[in-house]
């Protein structure tokens, strides 16, 4: 995995883990929501082809999170 993916799994995850308290549906809601409004299109992309990659770097709200997204 290239650094800049890890780093966007990182990011990922550390959003996931700020949202966690909410509960489980309101992090991945928030997450998603966050990645939306706030990853520009090129984060977004390679986000998701980590996901795509099997998100084995992805915590399972993160992953959850991207799975939101991309519906």
């Amino acid at each position: 995995m290239a650094e800049s993916d890890a780093r966007l799994a990182y990011m990922a995850d550390q959003i996931a883990r700020n949202f966690a308290i909410q509960g489980e549906e309101a992090a991945v809601t928030a997450t998603a929501e966050h990645i939306i409004a706030f990853w520009d299109p090129w984060m977004k992309e390679r986000a998701l082809a980590l996901l795509d990659a099997g998100g084995d770097a992805l915590t399972p709200l993160a992953r959850k999170a991207l799975e939101r997204v991309r519906a």
